[in-house]
């Protein structure tokens, strides 16, 4: 018996039949679908968003607009600006979400604080949404309240606080996949259960390798070491000069220099700045100091080599005695480590969370051994070595470590080293004729500078060219800058990129150096 259905013809059993499944079909869907709502938090879901206005991407800022508007710093945030309104710019760090609420780190240099973006009167569940969506390393700006959490927010370094979220909006986007995450290039090595980044993944995406806390902070105790440094010599009389570094001859002589092309003939980059400091000397500057690229062709694939550094070098006349210049450079390295250990707590604590090392240590005034001593203090540990030969790196890193048992020091200056191992432009020692008036100076055990007496006689330093085995033509112009008086002077040069590393004691200077280049790496 055929049944009439109100809405059309009649219908056979069967088809009634299927019309009833696939009515039960749609209920059951409805019902899964109303389900996920309820289990996703978005159960009667509003048709309008209350926060329209609160959220978003902001237009691309070209400049157009001159807007007053004063963004706090990360590190501010603290109990003094407790339940205050602040709108803060940063990287959005990392984010998760539940619910009605999302939970986000925003990241300022070696700084972060935690936030809170959660569904209320004026914030709607599409914002919460919006933010849960957006990309880690955005640049975000967020208005907000700070609030006193009750618990301490371990996992930042704003510990006492997080920002309450009322705005939300993007900056600046990032791209979703990263070629590296921040946490796991800012993870210590100590934790080798979890995902690292190897050195070689940090140096072609440096970008962001730059980006984690302990490489914002390293960085900046870079410049300390270089603001230091000036404001050191300054305060000793020194000034300032610009040395070229496109010369006509190597400056230090040897193979290890670079070759140019310059217009129709051939130019090198410049070694040192030496020369150019002596004759500054000779034109009665008295004590001047340069920072600037120093380049090797060196093809050391070592920890502590690269074909570009930034050298810190200072030449001085001085009145007797070499020993005047010795001084003044012992003393700047104490102002400079002292300067480091007052004004960068905070960057070397950050660091140290993750490359811990042991606070450098350092006497006030410098220690000051001669070369036979420190020689002596190796045998005595079973070196095998002549009084005359130069230290090699194992030996300079044992001596470095007698020397601190026996003092208590990670910084010394090693004197009187034999002539044969100097250069052909050192003083002889007067009083010994196989020792020499120059010096080394040492951090954690690796040299840091090395320096000396220049003669500033034109005809004992060709005789002592001749004896080096030097063609005296191809050091005419050299020889010739000390033809017209100039009085005796010392000096030396510093690797910067160095001086931190050891400062800092890491392990390589390829962390101390922003875009390090080496006789592998040209690029990025």
């Amino acid at each position: 018996m055929e049944q009439k259905s109100e809405a059309g013809p009649m219908m056979s059993k069967k088809g009634l039949k299927k019309q009833q499944k696939e009515a039960e079909k749609a209920t059951k869907k409805a019902q899964h679908k109303l389900q996920e709502q309820r289990e996703n938090g978005n159960e009667n879901q509003p048709m309008e968003d209350c926060s329209v206005g609160r959220y978003g991407n902001l237009p691309l800022i070209c400049s157009q607009n001159k807007i007053e508007k004063c963004l706090c710093q990360v590190k501010d945030l603290t109990l003094e600006v407790s339940d205050k309104f602040v709108c803060v710019r940063a990287r959005l760090h990392t984010s998760r979400s539940k619910g009605k609420q999302c939970f986000f780190v925003l990241r300022q240099q070696q700084y972060n604080v935690q936030g809170l973006v959660s569904v209320s009167e004026t914030v709607s569940k599409q914002m919460v949404k919006f933010v849960a969506g957006i990309t880690k390393e955005s640049i975000i700006e967020v208005d907000g309240y700070i609030r006193k959490v009750s618990q301490k927010v371990e996992s930042c370094t704003q510990q006492e606080v997080e920002l309450h979220a009322e705005q939300v909006w993007v900056v600046s986007a990032s791209v979703p996949r990263l070629p590296l995450q921040i946490e796991d290039a800012s993870r210590p090595d100590s934790e080798d259960e979890l995902a690292k980044v190897n050195q070689d993944t940090r140096l072609d995406n440096r970008i962001l390798d730059l980006r984690t806390p302990t490489n914002q902070a390293i960085f900046i105790v870079e410049g300390g070491v270089c603001r230091l440094f000036r404001e050191t010599l300054q305060s000793f009389g020194f000034v300032e000069i610009h040395c070229p570094k496109i010369i006509s001859a190597a400056s230090e002589g040897g193979a290890n220099v670079f070759t140019v092309s310059y217009f129709k003939t051939t130019a090198f980059l410049a070694q040192s700045p030496q020369l150019y400091k002596q004759m500054a000397i000779a034109a009665d500057f008295n004590k001047v100091f340069s920072v600037g690229a120093v380049f090797r062709a060196e093809d050391s694939n070592t920890h502590r080599h690269l074909t570009e550094f930034v050298g810190l070098d200072l030449e001085m006349a001085f009145n007797y005695h070499y020993h005047e210049v010795v001084d003044v450079i012992g003393n700047m390295f104490t102002e400079i480590f002292k300067g480091l250990r007052d004004q960068f707590g905070d960057e070397i604590k950050t660091i140290c969370k993750q490359y811990p090392a042991e606070p450098f240590r350092f006497l006030e005034p410098a220690l000051r051994l001669n070369y036979p001593e420190g020689v002596k203090m190796l045998k005595d540990a079973g070196v095998e070595m002549g009084d005359e030969d130069d230290l090699t790196t194992p030996a300079e890193k044992l001596l470095g470590k007698l020397i601190k048992a026996k003092y208590d020091t990670d910084f010394f200056i090693l004197d009187k080293y034999p002539l044969a191992v100097r250069p052909f432009y050192t003083m002889p020692d007067p009083s010994n004729p196989k020792s020499s008036n120059s010096y080394d100076m040492f951090m954690r055990g690796e040299e840091i500078l090395s320096g000396a007496q220049r003669i500033h006689d034109p005809d004992l330093l060709t005789e002592r060219a001749k004896v080096h085995g030097i063609d005296v033509e191809t050091i005419r112009s050299y020889i010739d800058s000390f033809k017209f008086g100039t009085p005796p002077h010392a000096g030396g040069g510093i690797g910067m990129e160095r001086v931190v590393m050891l400062y800092l004691g890491l392990d390589n200077i390829r962390k101390t150096s922003m875009f390090p280049r080496d006789p592998k790496r040209i690029t990025p």
